[in-house]
């Protein structure tokens, strides 16, 4: 992803979590074969934003050689990132536009793609900032979690509730439409819920963008890369599209759902929006 956006020219803000008491970046003190060994033997883990002071510099740097600024955070459902960066937005007289477009992982990516393609077609950064916002809700992501006891830790749901899962050996899947994190159904197997996710991102895909040839469709994953391979290429043959993305979601959203975690997703083909 480092060298994908490196490639298009997007500047990427990393989010920082602790992992027993230490600061840690993906990919610049810790890559992601060691957060898993520590995260399954038990270690501490939090989530962290990005430091205020950092983010400043950083857009202050940018501004040297651009007008404007269009920063993408995490969905503010699930950060509070977002309104932190909005804050700091204020002191830079407009020219930093932060757009609460309310996405994460590969479906965050697409909307950096559309912010891209806006800005190239002469959109205004306040502009860009307003379609992103527009945009929000046209996307989803259902994930299936190998175990709710990572959820309970970072306060996602209940001791209770994690504790009936480990019993059952449910699968639970949760999906995220727009800043929500929601339960969406649970399964016995890894093949049954692949079977739920699949069945709820066509009847997305049909239902709510109108057919296959409207969408971007993805396979994300944490640590689990044999069966999102394996589970694209199902989605090429259930949908009959090539445009199927597979990723590794990033360790701050690891944190939460843990090792074995597989989702799908889509997001909306947006509309060209050249200026007027």
């Amino acid at each position: 992803m480092a060298d994908e956006a490196a490639r298009l020219g997007v500047h990427v803000v990393p989010m920082p979590f602790v992992v027993d008491g230490e600061e840690c970046f993906e990919g610049v003190n810790l890559d992601a074969e060691r957060f898993y060994e520590r995260q399954e033997a038990g270690a501490d883990i939090a989530t962290s934003q990005p430091s205020i002071v950092d983010l400043g510099m950083r857009w202050r740097d940018l501004l040297q050689a651009y007008d404007t600024v269009v920063y993408i955070p995490m969905s503010s459902g699930l950060s509070g990132s977002c309104e932190t960066a909005r804050g700091l937005a204020e002191h830079f007289e407009g020219r930093v536009q932060v757009a609460d477009n309310q996405r994460i992982s590969v479906t965050q990516r697409e909307a950096t793609l559309d912010a891209l393609r806006w800005a190239g077609e002469g959109r205004s950064a306040a502009e860009i900032r307003a379609l992103l916002e527009e945009t929000r809700l046209d996307a989803s992501i259902y994930l299936m979690v190998d175990t709710m006891d990572h959820l309970r830790r970072s306060g996602r749901i209940t001791p209770a509730a994690a504790a009936v899962g480990s019993v059952l050996k449910i699968k639970p899947v949760l999906q995220i439409q727009g800043d929500k994190l929601d339960a969406f159904t649970v399964a016995k197997s890894l093949k049954a819920a692949k079977r739920a996710m699949m069945k709820a991102l066509a009847r997305d895909v049909d239902e709510r963008f109108g057919g296959v040839e409207n969408v971007h469709l993805y396979v994300a994953h944490t640590n689990r890369e044999g069966d999102a391979l394996a589970l694209a290429d199902e989605m090429r043959a259930a949908f009959g599209s090539g445009d199927v993305f597979v990723d590794r979601l990033p360790l701050s959203i690891a944190c939460h759902v843990g090792p074995g975690a597989l989702g799908v997703g889509c997001a909306k083909r947006q509309e060209m929006h050249p200026a007027s």
